[in-house]
């Protein structure tokens, strides 16, 4: 494993994809781009996007691990698309599926889908993330909108930005939840002691999950979710600090009930103002059919 350590002397109006292409030999953009999303590129040691621009007196350190490919290649997998025009497409993603590629898994993705489906998909993000405004896990399911044009990636950037957009997921969480709604406030940042995983932390970001009860079991709660922020495994993070983790979480669940599905968490509704006719327009996706069999299971239990 190589490692380097670059000192920037001054600003640079340049991506830092863009500027590292020039300064690695025989590295490629891509290659850089699959490098920040794995974290394997850090700027004063905090992960950046790669539209980021070095800055005067940045340390921007760079770990070589292992081969990475030149480019992502189209790949014909089946997309459950529920919407699309000529400026964005929404897609009902199922469990297992990642959204982009990252080291060590740079095929199978929702990306690689993407480019084999349409020739015209945003750019603003690299080609690692083409037509990603917004992701969710690889093992949550639901819709998600990814977009065809930069004008329609910025539009939407901008309405997620400013809370425009309808989000609504369901999950099955441990534990019997009493009381009918509810809004956990809690900043979400990375964990303190395992870099992979994020936590409450006092020195994390703003983040607002609003729920209310759908069902209750005798030992599990359904419930629907509303992002009021969007922090990386909120729902999950959430969800495990206030006593009620997410049903078949490996991460932030009980390990004794992980599932081969991976956690119960489903994003069911979608909206937003589309970005060209400015009309509000929204999706409802049912729950997976997997999800849907151990809630009846569930109720044949309490039924016997």
């Amino acid at each position: 494993m190589d490692q380097i350590r670059l000192i920037i002397e001054s600003d640079v109006d340049q991506r830092i994809d863009k500027y590292l292409q020039r300064r690695l030999d025989n590295t490629t953009r891509s290659q850089i781009q699959l490098m920040i999303a794995a974290r394997d590129i850090r700027v004063n040691n905090d992960d950046v996007k790669a539209s980021y621009k070095p800055r005067k007196g940045d340390i921007i350190n760079i770990v070589f691990k292992d081969a990475v490919p030149t480019d992502i290649l189209p790949e014909n997998i089946p997309l459950d698309i529920y919407y699309e025009d000529d400026a964005v497409i929404v897609i009902n993603k199922p469990c297992g599926l990642v959204v982009h590629p990252a080291t060590g898994n740079y095929s199978g993705t929702l990306v690689n889908a993407l480019l084999y489906h349409s020739t015209e998909l945003s750019g603003i993000n690299g080609i690692i993330r083409a037509g990603i405004v917004h992701r969710i896990d690889k093992d949550t399911s639901g819709l998600l909108v990814v977009c065809k044009t930069d004008e329609a990636h910025r539009n939407l950037s901008m309405q997620f930005k400013k809370k425009l957009v309808n989000r609504i997921y369901q999950t099955l969480t441990h534990g019997v939840i009493d009381h009918d709604q509810g809004r956990i406030n809690a900043p979400i940042g990375r964990h303190p002691a395992n870099r992979k995983m994020m936590a409450v932390t006092a020195t994390g970001k703003r983040a607002v999950t609003h729920f209310n009860v759908i069902e209750r079991f005798a030992r599990n709660t359904l419930l629907k979710l509303k992002l009021e922020t969007g922090r990386t495994h909120q729902i999950r993070v959430h969800m495990q600090y206030i006593g009620y983790p997410v049903v078949g979480d490996p991460v932030y669940g009980n390990k004794k009930n992980v599932s081969e599905h991976g956690q119960f968490l489903h994003a069911s509704t979608l909206g937003f103002y589309h970005p060209v006719t400015g009309e509000f327009m929204q999706w409802e996706a049912s729950l997976p059919e997997y999800f849907q069999n151990y809630l009846n299971e569930l109720r044949s239990r309490e039924q016997s």
